[in-house]
């Protein structure tokens, strides 16, 4: 019966997730960043410029245009065509991060928390993974959160997706938690 209790309920909030992020206004990542340069900052710096790999270790910060990602270690990759494909883990005693400015309403910004946060600049996909938070925020008032195990935002196709571990059990995982803003143009403007 719980169990049963469990899937009802992890289904309905993913569902009522995907619903609200498919009526969601249209405000994109800021394509300005696509042409910005990476700016990179840790303790330990390597780079392989043939593979096009750097490898980063303590105190992570990385910056590019309006994005900022942090943790204790991470890789990027640069694949031919110059997309990066960022992989960042925090540590034990802190999560990696991340935050950008969204085009559309002024002031708007997509900041999110996991133990691992990936992102994909060619697809513009992230993903939160290990307690996720992602949150939406207007003027620094939250709009949207979203917790979960794994949590995947796709910028471009305005998608929220929250998701458990393949091999978790039901009894092991908290639910999945949404908090959703309504879309009226009024609440949007203010």
């Amino acid at each position: 019966m719980i169990h049963e209790r469990f899937n009802f309920l992890r289904q309905l909030i993913i569902s009522t997730v995907a619903l609200a992020a498919c009526m969601m206004t249209v405000a994109h990542a800021e394509k300005a960043d696509q042409d910005k340069p990476i700016i990179l900052e840790a303790e330990k710096v390597s780079v392989n410029d043939v593979q096009q790999i750097y490898e980063l270790d303590g105190e992570v910060l990385l910056t590019k245009g309006s994005i900022l990602i942090t943790g204790e270690k991470g890789n990027i990759k640069v694949d031919p065509e110059g997309y990066e494909y960022v992989d960042v883990q925090g540590n034990p005693e802190s999560t990696a991060s991340f935050r950008q400015r969204r085009e559309g309403p002024a002031n708007e910004f997509m900041q999110g928390r996991g133990q691992t946060v990936t992102y994909n600049a060619k697809t513009e996909l992230l993903t939160l993974t290990g307690d996720a938070n992602l949150k939406r925020l207007h003027n620094m008032q939250m709009l949207d959160q979203l917790r979960g195990w794994k949590i995947e935002y796709d910028d471009v196709k305005q998608y929220y997706r929250v998701s458990p571990p393949t091999d978790a059990k039901a009894d092991d995982l908290p639910l999945a938690r949404a908090i959703l803003s309504p879309r009226r143009k009024a609440t949007l403007e203010k």
